[in-house]
């Protein structure tokens, strides 16, 4: 059959107009989602290997990779933020857009020319990869693995798909974008035969943004706290605070889901410190005894979830390595935990040299609760959560190999 069976599609809303403002919006907010995506991975210190992700064969697409700072302390808790919240208020967008353009799915015949077919190609791929990446991202706020292998492998190579597809669509497209903010051209999309019109364009768009502002009204508490929070209905674990039991933030990984004993965190748990100077076992009361330092920071994970800044107290990073004979270096991190990934980890000599890296011992008050990490936890400015270890049993410093 000729044609692309536009009688069959019947809604006034469909056309060059619609479209391109929809279009418009995801060519603003899909880089950003990628630029802060490839910023949540430098952060995740990949090339440090062992304990951190370490994504094979990356080769040339780990160019941009840079040692993720310590200052200022906030900025993956904004950087991630954004990266979620965007994907949530997107989700509207992208479903709409697809619905505007899915009678060219019917186009016949389906390649006119080279040129018409790249165009279809990049546009195969470019909405795939959107697709895959907001059901795994989606997915993982919720802490829901249901895909095969690590959500950050994955998550990283579907991004790199959809960037090089978004970069060929647009190339061939962006002259049909102009035309159709201007509602010229795209007679493909237009019903020839249009039913009565219920709603206009323009109440279409803002329908299309009502869905957008509900969604960011349930996920953004769970990074701006406060009030907010208890809207965060989309936050993995909900938008209340557990209270004064759980030092009175939430809990991410709990000690029995990582199969925490109560043997492993109580009088006989030591502190393995080892360096230079060799092995030191330290007591949880020892460690209590060295100089104690007070810094105020949050917990920030990748789900785009965070605890806010919480007061927390305990001996200095740099202190520790110094007390085994050694200036402050890579240091490698190895939990109690029994389950679940990140067990061991590398911080950078940057995180261990800030003065606000600590063992922390305490928080807000009061010991850590064992869920928070007790009897010994990690913190470290503007790091990710899950490499702010919890349980810790060894410290060991020196440069990996």
């Amino acid at each position: 059959m000729n044609g692309n069976k536009r009688g069959f599609w019947r809604s006034p809303l469909r056309g060059p107009w619609f479209t391109s403002v929809l279009g418009l919006v995801l060519l603003i907010g899909l880089p950003v989602l990628f630029v802060t995506g490839l910023l949540s991975y430098a952060a995740y210190n990949p090339d440090l290997g062992r304990g951190n992700d370490h994504t094979p064969d990356r080769g040339i697409l780990g160019f941009f990779l840079f040692p993720w700072p310590t200052s200022p302390h906030w900025l993956y808790r904004v950087t991630q933020g954004i990266h979620v919240i965007g994907g949530f208020v997107l989700i509207p967008v992208v479903l709409a857009k697809l619905w505007s353009v899915f009678p060219r799915l019917f186009q016949w015949p389906p390649v006119r020319s080279l040129t018409h077919a790249l165009e279809r190609g990049s546009l195969l791929l470019l909405v795939g990869a959107t697709l895959f990446e907001l059901v795994t991202g989606v997915l993982n706020t919720q802490l829901d693995y249901l895909f095969p292998g690590s959500f950050y492998r994955v998550h990283y190579y579907g991004a790199w798909v959809f960037f090089a597809a978004l970069v060929v669509h647009v190339a061939l497209r962006l002259g049909k974008l102009r035309r159709g903010l201007r509602d010229e051209g795209g007679e493909e999309l237009r019903a020839p035969d249009p039913a009565p019109s219920t709603i206009s364009r323009r109440g279409a768009v803002a329908l299309v943004g009502a869905g957008s502002l509900t969604l960011f009204a349930v996920t953004a508490g769970q990074v701006t706290g406060g009030p907010l929070r208890r809207t965060a209905l989309l936050a993995p674990h909900g938008g209340a605070d557990p209270g004064p039991e759980q030092n009175g933030f939430q809990v991410n990984k709990t000690a029995a889901g990582r199969g925490i004993r109560a043997a492993d965190t109580g009088e006989h748990w030591r502190l393995r410190l080892r360096g230079p100077g060799g092995d030191l076992a330290l007591s949880r009361a020892e460690l209590l005894e060295l100089e104690q330092h007070t810094v105020r920071l949050p917990i920030d994970c990748v789900e785009g979830w965070s605890t806010g800044d919480q007061t927390w107290t305990g001996v200095r990073l740099k202190d520790l390595a110094a007390l085994a004979g050694a200036e402050p270096d890579h240091m490698y991190v190895e939990s109690l935990q029994r389950a679940g990934a990140f067990r061991q980890v590398w911080l950078r000599a940057n995180q261990v040299r800030d003065g606000r890296s600590l063992l922390a011992l305490g928080v807000n008050g009061a010991p850590l609760s064992k869920d928070h990490g007790f009897p010994a936890r990690i913190v470290v400015p503007n790091n990710p959560g899950v490499h702010q270890t919890k349980w810790v049993e060894r410290l060991t410093i020196g440069r990996p190999v």
